[in-house]
């Protein structure tokens, strides 16, 4: 098995792509366990993988159509299905919210979830293989996981309480990822 082939499946690219979807499925493991320091451990292993990939695919020409789409099955399970999780168990942790107030989280993050896959979607439809642009047009699946891991932080701190506060700005995250919002890609 040749790890610098580009059209083996398991090149050392698509192995670090790997790793970032063990890490974002290990993380939802653990955040339905309740240990949501180790559940974000991993989603930060999951975050280097995902840089470490597309530097080594592009290093070594092993960019194809199959790593990205591989790529981003591991950005949609780690940047946005595991944020939304761990924000959502842990408001009802923190919070304790239910009744009314968790089924709207709920139905909000679904909406995330939803807003996330089609900002990949479209993502993959305008991109070529190989080819990176100077601004993302809207906010990155990765910068989203960020901003709901910050909400996380200000809801495990008790700075935002409020399962309906948290809606509101998840709502907005949501929307920004489909935005016409020009982001310098890194």
């Amino acid at each position: 098995m040749n790890l610098f082939d580009k059209n083996n499946r398991f090149n050392i690219a698509n192995l670090v792509t790997y790793m970032n979807v063990s890490a974002g499925i290990m993380a939802i493991f653990f955040i339905v366990k309740g240990d949501f320091f180790t559940a974000i451990i991993l989603a930060w292993i999951g975050g280097a993988c995902d840089i470490i990939d597309g530097k080594l695919a592009r290093k070594y020409n092993l960019s194809t159509e199959f790593g990205i789409q591989l790529d981003s099955f591991a950005d949609f399970l780690s940047f946005v299905v595991m944020p939304a999780f761990l924000l959502f168990y842990a408001v009802k942790h923190y919070s304790g919210i239910t009744g009314v107030e968790e089924l709207l989280l709920g139905l909000v993050f679904i909406w995330y979830i939803i807003n996330g896959l089609r900002r990949l979607v479209e993502f993959n439809l305008k991109v070529d293989v190989g080819e990176v642009e100077k601004y993302f047009e809207g906010v990155p699946t990765p910068l989203g996981a960020i901003l709901l891991w910050i909400l996380y932080l200000l809801n495990a701190y008790s700075v935002i309480t409020s399962g309906y506060v948290i809606a509101v700005l998840v709502l907005i995250i949501a929307w920004s990822l489909n935005s016409k919002l020009k982001i310098p890609h890194p």
